[in-house]
């Protein structure tokens, strides 16, 4: 079953961040932000699409397929709903779990989320110095609802 169980949490100590090497930029649209089911593409080191749908706790179905490169940037260009996510992503290896923080630019600039992939919802895991609030719960973060709210405070 293809499952995402993750956790996100605010980075709140961005001293570390400036010591960070090996981050790429994604540029990343929706086709669909429907309340509970999302179409994504994502342009990154690879480009993928996704359909992401919630299905219990903080577990989602999570279907992503790799996708030329050139056409995930025609879809991000001609189909998605705009404004696009710019971020820079870097991968931290802490305490065992390997850490993804982005970093957002352009429209969201100053947003900075860590999150966690995880093999079950209730794995115990140390959080690194850095981390702040938790914010898995909070939809405001999900990078979807930040489009969705941008849509509708701009329309």
């Amino acid at each position: 079953m293809p499952v995402e169980i993750e956790r996100k949490f605010l980075v709140e100590d961005t001293s570390f961040l400036s010591s960070l090497k090996n981050g790429f930029p994604i540029i990343q649209g929706y086709i669909s932000l429907d309340e509970n089911r999302v179409v994504r593409v994502r342009a990154g080191e690879k480009a993928f699409i996704a359909i992401k749908a919630k299905l219990t706790g903080i577990t989602r179905w999570e279907f992503q397929y790799e996708i030329p490169f050139k056409e995930a940037l025609e879809i991000l260009d001609n189909i998605c709903l705009k404004p696009l996510i710019y971020k820079t992503r870097y991968k931290v290896l802490e305490n065992g779990f390997t850490w993804e923080i982005d970093i957002f630019e352009e429209v969201f600039k100053g947003v900075i989320i860590a999150e966690v992939e995880l093999e079950h919802e209730d794995s115990p895991i140390t959080l690194p110095s850095w981390v702040g609030k938790e914010v898995t719960d909070d939809k405001q973060y999900y990078n979807a609802e930040m489009v969705k709210r941008f849509l509708n405070e701009n329309s």
